[in-house]
């Protein structure tokens, strides 16, 4: 059992997925501030470096700019993202620019790591 405020991590990689970049798995904690819904509680599912993808409780219309708040192994993130999908109530967000180059090294440090971690899990 995974402690609550500790990140759940792993690799995930679909081979029908066009990403540019990976995704990766991590749980943590999301404040989603919409202006058509106010601010938003829910959790993370993966990462990649061009966006997020997290669990929410009311629906948000997709094509909007939101800001997102969430805090990954190297520090807290402050970013501005925009509704790409939403299957059931999961979201997909992409990061919009211009974000601040200190979000973006957090984010991409947090991948790099998790990069890793997936690595040294795979070797097992």
């Amino acid at each position: 059992m995974e402690a609550q405020d500790q990140p759940a991590v792993g690799y995930t990689r679909d081979p029908l997925d066009k990403r540019r970049q990976p995704r990766f798995k991590i749980e943590v904690k999301i404040t989603v501030n919409s202006r058509s819904c106010g601010r938003l509680k829910g959790h993370t599912v993966d990462i990649s470096e061009s966006g997020i993808s997290a669990m929410l409780r009311i629906e948000v219309p997709l094509g909007e700019l939101m800001e997102l708040e969430f805090i990954l192994p190297f520090g807290p993130v402050n970013i501005y993202a925009m509704v790409r999908q939403r299957n059931a109530f999961r979201y997909g967000f992409q990061f919009v620019a211009p974000s601040s180059a200190k979000e973006m090294k957090i984010i991409q440090s947090t991948c790099r790591q998790l990069s890793v971690e997936q690595s040294l899990l795979s070797e097992l």
